[in-house]
């Protein structure tokens, strides 16, 4: 679980911060004339805080599970994390507020 949380964050900050926007799925293969379309800037923030926020929620369900001693709640925490985040993030990213 700790693992995971460590990914995530590690990714959004590659995307943010080391401008490794190709780990974004589909950016890498536009053409030059699509990418000009797209801020990817924000998209990269979006992305940033979407995986720390996944990440977070993973780690207080592990915090709670350790703390309750029910080990189901680590499973739960990191499914619900990943379930809301992934498609928040797809959809929020392919919106139109994105766009130039």
């Amino acid at each position: 679980m700790i693992f995971t949380a460590t990914l995530f964050i590690l990714i959004g900050i590659a995307i943010k911060h080391g401008k490794m926007y190709n780990l974004i799925a589909g950016y890498n293969t536009m053409s030059p004339e699509e990418k000009a379309k797209y801020n990817i800037e924000k998209i990269a923030t979006l992305f940033r805080n979407v995986m720390i926020a996944m990440a977070v929620g993973i780690l207080v369900s592990y915090g709670f599970a350790s703390w309750l001693n029910i080990p189901k709640i680590k499973v739960f925490g990191m499914f619900a994390s990943i379930l809301i985040g992934l498609p928040y993030l797809l959809i929020m990213s392919n919106s139109k507020k994105y766009r130039k």
